[in-house]
């Protein structure tokens, strides 16, 4: 269907134009759990509308329901005034919506063009893939959004960034008039974010009707015009965004105020527990060697491509190190594999929860109990009474929402699927414990649970690796931070050292510190 795309105005407290995709009333229910009751939602042409709450609050649901992988129970869905019904992903985009997501569904063995085109590529006159024509247009949706990436290129050869980037021009390469942005710039640079600011301000300009979701707070208020707030379910608060603070919305969120993100630590720091000397790889990160005393969280910070998580994989046995040694208590291990990391007392909850954390169609209590299986079998069976006492504990610990530990892990928010990888690894009872981007893609609320846990864990005397891009998560958690450039250690501060300008002095590589 075509879509009518209405004048774009200036005045930033809009209802003075017509939305241009409209939900009203919308409710979906799953076994024991009301993802949406009775919500509404208004997308305006040449704006972008922040769709803002803590992770369970909907907002993924209400995505899956505009782009037809979910059907409401109840409720209304219009564009340009005129009801229609979204049964299957691809209706939806025929309408005209399309989306971004925050985990990015892509296939690594095809080339970015055709990854772009999956499912609606350009045909000739016989029937067939025009592929001339499909790699012509992808490279220039590519250049359009600053991408300088080679159209034939397999996939799987991308970086992270740059794969979001194939996500994002897959998103533009249907002539939409929603576009649907939900953590888009979760995996980007700060230089790709510029650059992602700039695309929405482009897409602005050529009237698209946007819904921006972000956990970033200066992100919704440097690109939102109106905001819209959910929360368990339910529509809490509309508005423009000029008219609101980040007190205000926060309070909405969570039906509290969170004055206070970072918990108060005693800091009691015990005896070393982890010695990390020259660890090398070919090609990710070199000489990488530091201390880790019980009781502490220790900070990595870098900018994208520094090298941390590809560190982190390979003390935790994912990748081999060319060199390098590892001990644990004065005594020195070989790392081989993560069974050998997790029998040694290293864990690592990984940032891409999604592949390498989880698995999605396995209920809550066997993800959480699979790496303690000895803990919850008798003489080679299973004890399913044990395996949920288990999970019960460490979820409980982690304050996870779900109705039921039965329940598939794919059908949690981002959020409580990163407290169920936690949950997974706290049950093994650990000496040492990675956290790759902890907090990553989640909302504030479920950031302080996840932080006062963190401060819980270091105060038990368990060991903390904290890697995470946040300054101010950085600065809050850390007893010491290591910054890493390029695959090397740049600098190794203490906790009074600690501010923005030496974290960003030191990982851009500035030879002179910021005053």
């Amino acid at each position: 269907m075509q879509l009518e795309i209405r004048p774009n105005v200036s005045s930033r407290t809009a209802p003075d134009i017509d939305p241009l995709l409209s939900l009203s009333g919308i409710t979906k229910t799953f076994p024991g759990v009301r993802a949406l009751s009775d919500v509404s939602l208004k997308l305006f042409p040449g704006k972008v509308t922040a769709l803002v709450g803590e992770n369970g609050a909907g907002k993924s649901t209400v995505v899956k329901v505009l782009t037809g992988i979910y059907q409401p129970d109840e409720g209304d869905i219009r564009i340009g005034g005129q009801p229609v019904r979204f049964p299957t992903p691809q209706s939806a985009e025929n309408a005209g919506v399309t989306a971004i997501h925050q985990e990015t569904v892509l296939f690594d063995e095809l080339s970015v063009a055709e990854n772009i085109f999956l499912g609606h590529a350009p045909r000739s006159k016989f029937g067939l893939i025009d592929k001339k024509a499909m790699v012509a247009r992808a490279r220039e949706i590519l250049s359009g959004i600053g991408a300088k990436i080679d159209p034939g290129a397999t996939l799987k050869d991308l970086g992270t960034a740059n794969k979001h980037l194939v996500a994002i021009a897959r998103a533009l390469s249907i002539d939409a008039g929603v576009v649907i942005m939900d953590e888009p710039t979760a995996a980007l640079s700060q230089k790709e974010i510029e650059e992602l600011y700039e695309l929405v301000e482009n897409l602005k300009r050529q009237n698209k009707a946007i819904m921006f979701i972000s956990h970033k707070f200066d992100e919704i208020f440097r690109i939102a015009d109106f905001y819209t707030v959910y929360r368990d379910g339910q529509m809490i608060g509309e508005g423009a965004i000029e008219d609101v603070n980040e007190p205000e919305l926060v309070k909405m969120m969570v039906g509290r105020d969170v004055s206070q993100i970072y918990p108060d630590r005693d800091h009691n720091i015990g005896d070393e527990v982890l010695a990390v000397e020259g660890y090398e790889h070919p090609t990710e990160f070199a000489n990488i060697g530091f201390t880790l005393r019980r009781g502490e969280i220790l900070g990595f910070y870098g900018l994208v491509g520094a090298g941390r998580s590809e560190f982190m994989q390979a003390l935790f046995g994912i990748t081999r190190p060319s060199g390098g040694s590892v001990a644990i208590d004065g005594a020195s291990i070989t790392i081989r594999s993560p069974a050998e990391a997790v029998a040694s007392g290293i864990v690592y909850v990984p940032e891409d929860r999604g592949k390498q954390g989880a698995i999605g169609t396995l209920p809550i209590f066997q993800n959480v109990t699979l790496p303690s299986l000895a803990r919850t079998s008798r003489n080679g069976f299973l004890k399913l009474a044990e395996e949920f006492k288990l999970a019960r504990e460490y979820t409980e610990r982690l304050n996870l929402r779900a109705a039921s530990l039965d329940i598939d892990v794919n059908n949690l928010s981002g959020g409580n699927q990163q407290k169920v990888v936690i949950a997974k690894w706290l049950a093994t009872q650990p000496k040492v414990i990675i956290l790759d981007e902890p907090t990553k893609g989640i909302d504030v609320g479920s950031k302080a649970a996840v932080h006062e846990f963190m401060a819980e864990l270091a105060a038990q005397g368990l060991a903390v690796i904290m890697v995470s891009s946040e300054i101010p998560e950085i600065i809050g958690m850390s007893d010491r931070v290591i910054v890493m450039r390029e695959g090397r250690i740049e600098a190794e501060l203490d906790r009074k050292d600690i501010t923005p300008e030496t974290l960003v002095t030191h990982a851009a590589g500035i030879s002179e510190a910021v005053q």
